[in-house]
């Protein structure tokens, strides 16, 4: 699992982090003033990046934040069948399944070329190229 960490108040809207051990796109954060006897607190609303769960935390903004590194490569559309499709990686020749996501379920065709990310070991179709 490639991932680094930052603290909880640098963290902006589009940013990626995990939480709970799933990998998230950051859709808000709200910043509290510190208290009479306390410390900034960062209420982070995010949304899962693989099966879009929403999540919510509340830390301390000095607390380190885990951050994945996500991986983006390209891939060629060997075959689909049904929601799935099978696909070679352009750099290491690579063939494994790739479930189609909905956002390109029209476009997608053998022989076309697609960019997938790899976050946390999970391959995602996302965009054809």
């Amino acid at each position: 699992m490639d991932q680094k960490s930052v603290n909880a108040g640098s963290l902006k809207p589009g940013n990626f982090c995990i939480i709970d051990g799933i990998a998230c796109t950051v859709k808000s954060i709200q910043i509290s003033k510190t208290g009479k006897h306390g410390h900034a607190k960062c209420r982070i609303e995010a949304i899962g990046i693989v099966d879009s769960q929403k999540k919510v935390i509340v830390v301390p903004s000095h607390d380190k934040i885990f951050v994945p590194i996500i991986e983006k490569k390209t891939a060629q559309i060997l075959s689909i069948h049904g929601d799935t499709s099978n696909v070679m990686d352009m750099e290491t020749y690579e063939t494994f399944d790739l479930e189609i996501s909905e956002d390109i379920k029209g476009r997608v065709a053998e022989g076309v070329q697609v960019l997938y990310w790899d976050v946390q070991g999970t391959k995602i179709m996302k965009q054809i190229k």
